[in-house]
């Protein structure tokens, strides 16, 4: 396992996200890591019944002309929270703002030795997680709330899902240390 993803790892497991640590994924214009649960009974049913990830936008645009598709598959992935680096505070906010209508949102810090009370506070209040990780420990500061509920379910959410289930099912189709 890489190191960058050991950590990312470790800051899943402080932030009690149990799933898939899917690193490097482009939302909303930033890169981010989504914690990923795959759904065994909806995957093994979409394999059985021809229903691949469909990670291509152009298709997920076609749902709004519903003669096009008389049936839409079911989401074989849960989004269990979205993890940004940070090398500050003073970015988490911003980082977290509109990713917190997909999923709990947490930032990652970088262990210091200076005081972030106030910062963290702020965050605590927004729903917004904070984890400080060194090369050997991760811990939890503030827990993420989920805050998805209030903005309700969205075409760009049920896309990354179908762009999350393909990314879990190549790294599971990976040989070992890639």
């Amino acid at each position: 396992m890489r190191p960058v993803h050991t950590l990312l790892q470790r800051a899943a497991t402080a932030l009690g996200w149990d799933g898939v640590v899917v690193p490097d994924v482009a939302v909303l214009g930033q890169q981010v890591s989504a914690v990923v649960r795959l759904l065994p009974e909806v995957h093994e049913w979409r394999t059985q019944n021809g229903w691949p990830p469909r990670a291509d936008p152009s298709w997920f645009r076609s749902w709004f002309e519903p003669e096009a598709h008389d049936r839409l598959p079911v989401a074989a992935v849960e989004l269990v929270g979205v993890l940004v680096s940070e090398s500050t505070t003073d970015r988490a906010l911003q980082s977290c703002g509109t990713l917190l209508t997909l999923a709990p949102c947490a930032v990652m810090l970088p262990r210091t030795d200076e005081s972030q009370a106030w910062s963290y506070i702020e965050l605590d209040y927004y729903g917004i997680g904070v984890v400080v990780a060194d090369d050997s420990t991760a811990d939890l500061m503030v827990p993420p709330e989920d805050r998805s509920p209030e903005f309700g379910p969205s075409l760009f959410g049920r896309w990354l899902l179908e762009v999350l289930y393909e990314r879990v099912l190549k790294a599971s189709h990976a040989p070992a240390g890639a």
